[in-house]
Order: structure tokens, then C-alpha cells, then sequence
């Protein structure tokens, strides 16, 4: 049993982004996140990437959880965010590189390009801030 999860978008893609659009979906090559707001998530996206907070990160690798690997990731507040949130202050972020299959893997990108989310994955997110994602049965 599988759930399709839509994170949710805190951002978009920093000047220092490299990335290979000869690909589809896009290959991201070096993610820089420029933060517009943040709502507290512990997964965001922003197609066609995602990221977790370290603490997730952890989470996910001490579950030893499938088709996922992780990347380092540039962050920065917009001037937007440092308006409205002038003392905020944001975890460690990493990207999230999905690389499951279907029916294997505890992580899989659908054919609709959906992030897929085995019910061990749904279980240990549940441990960790996720309100504004939207999540349903695949």
C-alpha cells in the first residue's frame, strides 16, 4: 500500500542552481533553495526536487528506509522571507534524490511524476511535521 505525498512548496530554485534540463523530469546538478516563507514542514518541494530537514534525513536513514539518497543544498532567505520572518531561523535542509522503483522501494517518483511514499514512510513522517502536505492513497 502506497500514499502519493505533495509537500509543501516553501521556495524555488536559487541564481546558483545547476541544472540539466536535457533530461525529464530536470537534473539537478546543485540545488540552491531560495526560501520565500516556510510554513514548518519537515519535507518540501519544488519541482522537480524535494528536500527534508536533517533531522528527517536522520530519521529516514536510521529507519533505513529505500530510494532515497541524499545531497547537500544551498540555502537562502528571499528578501520576502526576511520580511516576514526577520528572526527566523531554518534547520539544515539536504536534498532528497528519489531513485526507487514502484512496489520496491519506500520512496518512488510516479509516472505522473508524484512523490510515492510506502506506509512504513507515512508511518515515521507522522513523527515529524508534515500539516502542510497533502497526502493521499495511491
Amino acid at each position: 500500500m502506497y500514499k502519493l505525498i505533495e509537500p509543501e512548496v516553501a521556495g524555488g530554485l536559487g541564481e546558483q542552481t545547476q541544472i540539466d534540463n536535457s533530461f525529464f523530469p530536470p537534473l539537478i546538478k546543485n540545488l540552491h533553495y531560495e526560501f520565500e516563507g516556510w510554513l514548518g514542514d519537515d519535507i518540501l518541494e519544488s519541482f522537480p526536487y524535494y528536500m527534508v530537514t536533517e533531522r528527517l534525513r536522520d530519521g529516514i536513514e536510521l529507519a533505513k528506509l529505500t530510494g532515497v539518497i541524499f545531497d547537500k543544498v544551498l540555502i537562502s532567505k528571499s528578501e520576502t522571507f526576511l520580511e516576514l520572518y526577520p528572526d527566523r531561523e531554518l534547520p539544515n535542509f539536504f536534498l532528497a534524490k528519489i531513485n526507487g522503483e514502484s512496489s520496491r522501494d519506500d520512496f518512488f517518483i510516479t509516472e505522473k511524476n508524484v512523490l510515492a511514499i510506502s506506509e512504513r514512510t507515512y508511518s515515521l513522517l507522522k513523527n515529524y511535521n508534515i500539516d502542510q502536505a497533502d497526502i493521499e492513497d495511491l
